[in-house]
Parts: C-alpha cells; structure tokens; sequence
C-alpha cells in the first residue's frame, strides 16, 4: 500500500485491489478533513502529478467507493486524455470496470450487493444521487441525531449543518421542495440529506 494511511480507512480485504490500482508513482492520495460539498475529488497537478483526495469521515464502504471513484477519474484520463467528460461515458466504463472486483460478500456487507450491483449498471457522479444505495451505505454510519429529509413532515422546519433553515415542502419525481425560510427561495433537496429537524 502507498499510503500506510489508507489501512484504516477501507475493508481489510479490499487492501490487495487498491494496492494494485495505486501502483503509478504519478498518483497521489490524501485523506482530508470532512468537507460538506464533496466526498473526494482528482485533479491533475501544475507537475504532472495526479492527486486524489478522499474524506476521512467516511464509513469504509463509503470510502472505498469514493477511492475507487477518484481512481477511475485518472485511469480514465490516461486511457482517453484530458478531453473527455468528467463523468462521462469513458469514466463510467473505467468506474464499473476498477469496482467490479470489489463487489463481493467478503468487501461489502450481503444487503450492499444488490444496490450496488444495480448502481454500477449506470454510475452517477455521486453515490449520494443513488437514493437507496446512499441511505443504506448511511445506515453503516456511526449513529447520530441528525434525520433524513425524507423523514421530516411535509411543513416542518429543518435546519442544515450550516444554520440554513428550511420548511419542507412536496416530493418532486426523486427530490423534496423545500424553502428557505429567511429568503423565501425554493431549493431542491435530495431525499437522503442529513438535517437537523426543529
């Protein structure tokens, strides 16, 4: 493993995979700190250097498919070149193709399988976007007092990890209505977004 970090981070026995894909010297990974807007992210470097970040706030499976994530971005660029669309139909053929030997009962917990399994026919750009595979990877979380949007009754007030405060409204095709109560802006929140009902 390159970095001796990431050991604590993902599934013991997904090591010897991601041994095998962070073999490039021209790959660099680091563990960050929570950031709200994004799980991890690539980019190539003013030297060359292709660097991936991943939240360390992750649970091991959540990481694991962010790494592989990042991963599938620089495998795409060398494949394809930098001409390509960041998740295009290049990225999700190099995504399915670095996750599949990771998908097994002995990486991921039985009840993952089948959501990831249909996920991966069609990866989004976040795993967040799939509803049902974000909320069953979020139930592997360490417990916390923090709901769902989904949950909270149509014409509660919630706030968001920033003091936002919003109002639920009706459920559109996938996402919820809700307005912001100081602006009186409508905003369009995905059904497993973590809040703070009050």
């Amino acid at each position: 493993m390159k970095d001796t970090e990431l050991l604590n981070f993902i599934p013991s026995q997904a090591i010897a995979l991601i041994d095998n894909l962070l073999a490039s010297d021209k790959l660099v990974v680091k563990v960050k700190g929570e950031r709200k807007t994004r799980h991890g992210d690539y980019r190539l470097l003013p030297d060359g250097k292709h660097q991936i970040t991943v939240n360390s706030n992750l649970n091991p499976y959540s990481f694991l498919i962010t790494l592989v994530h990042e991963i599938a971005h620089f495998e795409a660029y060398k494949t394809f070149g930098g001409i390509i669309k960041p998740h295009g139909k290049e990225w999700k053929q190099t995504f399915q193709h670095l996750m599949l030997p990771f998908l097994r009962p002995d990486i991921f917990p039985s009840e993952l399988l089948p959501l990831m399994a249909q996920h991966f026919k069609n990866p989004k750009a976040s795993s967040d976007t799939d509803a049902q595979l974000a909320l069953a990877l979020k139930q592997l979380n360490e417990p916390n007092n923090k709901s769902y949007v989904f949950q909270v009754p149509l014409g509660q007030s919630f706030k968001l990890y920033n003091g936002r405060v919003f109002k639920r409204g009706n459920k559109r095709r996938k996402r919820y209505e809700c307005v912001e109560v100081r602006s009186g802006k409508t905003y369009l929140f995905n059904p497993n977004a973590e809040v703070d009902v009050l």
